[in-house]
């Protein structure tokens, strides 16, 4: 099968080399040009939970062109290059090739939707990955628990049977859920917890869990997040928000969440879309934000000074 992956950063960079050791085409594109030049002349080191190797073979361009039609195009920007990976991807598509897209935060699927016809959009949710860059065709990533697929209309289909089982194939654990805008909020969730808090207070995941005052503040974007949801009549599938996010933040305590990565590398960072979406989603639901009003701002005055 030949496999787009769109947006080669940390996560991109798993997908890239499990599906190419897996004996697919995989074509990496990427703005990056120092580390797409790497990945054609070196290779990809990836590195972590599946293992320390380079994988040779992974076609790289920057044009999405230079690839042409596929069969699978995944989109694994960070949630603010969506669109304009949404922009840039015709060539890549065939008449019937799905689109996976896979971030962070709210309204992925919308957002490609203003340029691609709907029905080729499939969401995807990666749980517990925690992968970074290292350099150039450099990765490495803490774990791999699941990708979660699902129509984003919801429902069963043929298309989805079989994009569930190419991953499974490629050594990823990989499940098809018919309603993934479920699952869609309860990562959100996980991510409104600890994103903007970790960067602030410039804590790992565990640290922020055991120190009370960041725990106070991580929880209460929680709740809000959570409280949402619930007004809107999202299917979440658990009833103690703070519960739900320790256990996920204690697989993982010595996790940095991607937006503090972004901050230590003095780049802007997702906040819009994660902690910042909080505010936009409660105000639809007639609930409270107040928290996560506090922490998008003093994140985005951080990164004022990043210019």
């Amino acid at each position: 099968m030949k496999i787009a992956i769109v947006g080669c950063g940390a996560m991109g960079c798993v997908y890239a080399a499990l599906f190419s050791e897996a004996g697919h085409e995989v074509w990496a594109i990427d703005t990056w040009c120092e580390h797409v030049a790497a990945m054609r002349t070196v290779g990809l080191r990836i590195e972590g939970a599946s293992g320390d190797r380079i994988v040779s073979g992974i076609q790289a361009q920057t044009d999405p062109a230079q690839a042409g039609a596929c069969d699978l195009v995944i989109v694994a920007t960070k949630a603010s290059g969506v669109e304009s990976a949404a922009k840039s991807i015709e060539p890549l598509l065939g008449p019937e090739t799905p689109v996976i897209t896979i971030q962070n935060g709210l309204g992925a699927g919308e957002r490609i939707a203003r340029h691609l016809d709907p029905s080729r959009i499939i969401l995807g949710v990666a749980e517990a990955f925690g992968a970074s860059m290292q350099g150039p065709a450099h990765v490495h990533h803490n774990s791999m628990k699941m990708i979660r697929l699902g129509e984003i209309d919801g429902g069963p289909s043929d298309r989805l049977s079989w994009i569930t089982d190419t991953w499974s194939e490629a050594g990823f654990t990989a499940a098809a859920f018919d309603d993934i805008n479920q699952l869609v909020w309860e990562k959100f969730i996980c991510n409104v917890a600890f994103s903007a808090p970790c960067t602030m207070f410039a804590r790992t995941m565990g640290e922020v869990i055991d120190d009370p005052a960041s725990w106070h503040v991580a929880a209460q974007c929680a709740l809000e997040a959570y409280d949402a949801g619930r007004a809107m009549h999202i299917a979440i599938g658990y009833d103690d928000p703070v519960a739900y996010v320790r256990e996920f933040g204690e697989r993982m305590p010595g996790a940095r969440p991607s937006m503090y990565l972004d901050h230590l590398a003095r780049r802007r960072s997702e906040i819009d879309f994660i902690n910042g979406m909080v505010p936009v989603v409660a105000r639809r639901a007639g609930t409270g934000s107040s928290y996560n009003e506090m922490v998008s701002a003093a994140v985005r005055a951080r990164e004022a000074t990043f210019d």
